[in-house]
């Protein structure tokens, strides 16, 4: 089980996702809930097409933190 960082950004009528580690793998949505369920699917179908291709999935990096500023 690998466990990707998505990054959701509010557009102008809607949300939309993408994670560092997989690049060109995006989703979006109406509201967060339905974007992360796209984003999800999404992965879930990038990391399937990689399978058949025989590319090694990618370790995954990508961190995320807030950073307080006063």
């Amino acid at each position: 089980m690998k466990k990707f960082l998505i990054v959701i950004e509010k557009a102008k009528n809607n949300y939309s996702a993408y994670s560092p580690d997989l690049p060109g793998c995006v989703a979006a949505g109406k509201t967060v809930k339905e974007t992360e369920k796209n984003m999800y699917e999404a992965i879930e179908f990038h990391l399937e097409g990689l399978r058949e291709d025989k590319i090694p999935i990618p370790r995954p990096t990508a961190l995320a933190e807030y950073v307080l500023i006063q």
